[in-house]
């Protein structure tokens, strides 16, 4: 069924439109993947997945198309049906359930209607609670309609009525949440600054930090802040696998699993982090160590890049392309990462070099698809000053420009004496003035000006010295 479903009208468009279509099997069997997680995500993902996978696209939306039968959200299990039909015109699943959709349609209307009185009979008794409880249930059925604007607007109406802390955090929590649904990455930085800045009693803020550093980790990887990405994932303490519910949301299944910290956090530390960082912040961490035990692959690719095995961590990591290409999130910033992985791996790799023939290299630093020949990779990277190389086409050999260890010792020498010269003519200077007396000490009441070196005491002081000086 592949071919077909690769030659379909579905992937033809994709592939037209110069959108990236995975055409090899990943690694994870579907149903055990998508078993981790629930929620919009869980659709959110299947649907991923079946629009970027020839290998799973049908049973991607198959589950797809199932699990949107059981929400409300009609117009989104429309869509699917209809691409299913495009990839998959005999499959008994691209045939829409028109009696599904009249009922779901009008039950939905009708739910909207109660929730409507209800919450107008909420603002005519004014009571606070039930307002915000009102705009809380009305919030929760946009979401579930796939109306992420509106729900929006629903929770930060609950603002104006929150009587606690407890319940602004919640509040804003759920904010966070639409925003990640609606890939509003700045909306998501925005709204977590403002939870972290809420007053909360000790043990619910130590509750709540792991999932902020965690949402906080991806809200960085997806806006390609890679080194800050990882700083977040890696300071998530381990308590996130275990921690209740916070705002009505099980963030370890409705928003990132525990694999999927391990797994963000382990490729934006390899390509940001040296050896050195990553052999303390990355394997180190008795917090992340509790993360990599779920992918012994990423803790495998970073221990091997800090034993200088860069060919074989990338080995590691060209096994999971297409696993990593699936990732709704990460599928997004995948090529950066791995080039700059790959890109560090060369050039800590040359670095014992004095020379290094260009099939070695070739042989160490199998092509990825970029580059044609290995000699084009190495000729990039010396012209963007990545690589201090040069290439030798003739005897094809990769060598290190020579160095003069004596002329870099003496140029520092030089550099080193210049600066102590400079110095000891300021010292000097300031000797000769305080014994010529044109020290200027602050009069009573100047010392508050003085001591801050605020712009009066600053010219006060050059003025009485302009005085002396006799300018």
């Amino acid at each position: 069924m592949a071919p077909n479903v690769e030659q379909s009208e579905f992937f033809e468009k994709k592939r037209l439109g110069g959108i990236l279509i995975v055409k090899d099997p990943p690694k994870f069997d579907l149903d055990s993947y998508i078993s981790n997680y629930e929620g919009f995500t869980r659709l959110d993902r299947l649907h991923y997945i079946g629009s970027s996978s020839i290998y799973l696209a049908v049973e991607a939306y198959r589950s797809a198309i199932t699990e949107a039968k059981r929400g409300k959200n009609v117009e989104l299990y429309q869509t699917l049906v209809k691409e299913l039909a495009t990839i998959s015109p005999s499959d008994p699943a691209a045939f829409p359930d028109e009696a599904w959709v009249e009922k779901k349609t009008r039950d939905v209307k009708e739910e909207l209607d109660r929730l409507d009185h209800e919450l107008k009979s909420y603002k005519n008794n004014l009571i606070k609670e039930s307002i915000r409880m009102g705009n809380e249930d009305m919030g929760h059925f946009y979401f579930a309609c796939g109306d992420y604007t509106e729900a929006h607007k629903s929770y930060y109406r609950m603002r104006e009525h929150c009587t606690s802390a407890k319940h602004l955090a919640n509040m804003t929590l759920r904010l966070v949440y639409v925003s990640i649904a609606q890939k509003a990455w700045m909306s998501v930085q925005a709204h977590l600054a403002k939870v972290d800045a809420t007053q909360l009693r000790l043990e619910e803020r130590t509750k709540l930090d792991p999932i902020l550093s965690a949402v906080c980790g991806l809200a960085h990887m997806c806006v390609g802040n890679l080194r800050d990405a990882a700083t977040q994932f890696i300071s998530t303490a381990s308590l996130y696998l275990t921690t209740e519910p916070a705002g009505g949301i099980f963030w370890q299944r409705e928003v990132l699993s525990g694999n999927d910290i391990a797994v963000y956090g382990g490729l934006c530390a390899l390509a940001t982090m040296d050896r050195s960082e990553l052999h303390h912040n990355v394997l180190g961490s008795s917090e992340f160590r509790n993360f990599l035990e779920l992918e012994p692959h990423i803790r495998r690719a970073i221990t091997l890049f800090c034993n200088s095995k860069y060919s074989a961590c990338l080995e590691i990591l060209e096994e999971y392309r297409a696993d990593y290409l699936l990732d709704v999130y990460l599928s997004k910033v995948l090529a950066i990462i791995y080039g700059r992985v790959r890109t560090e791996s060369i050039v800590q790799y040359f670095i014992p070099f004095s020379c290094v023939t260009l099939d070695e290299m070739a042989t160490k630093f199998h092509l990825t698809g970029e580059y044609a020949t290995i000699e084009d990779e190495l000729e990039s990277l010396i012209n963007n000053g990545t690589l201090n190389a040069r290439i030798d086409l003739v005897d094809r050999l990769l060598v290190s420009p020579p160095t003069n260890p004596r002329y870099d010792v003496h140029t520092d020498a030089l550099a080193m004496a210049e600066t102590y010269d400079h110095t000891l003519r300021l010292r000097l200077t300031r000797l000769s003035m305080l014994a010529a007396g044109m020290e200027v000490r602050p009069e009573k009441g100047q010392h508050k000006d003085m001591s801050s070196g605020g712009h009066d005491g600053f010219a006060g002081t050059m003025k009485s010295l302009g005085h002396k000086m006799g300018f």
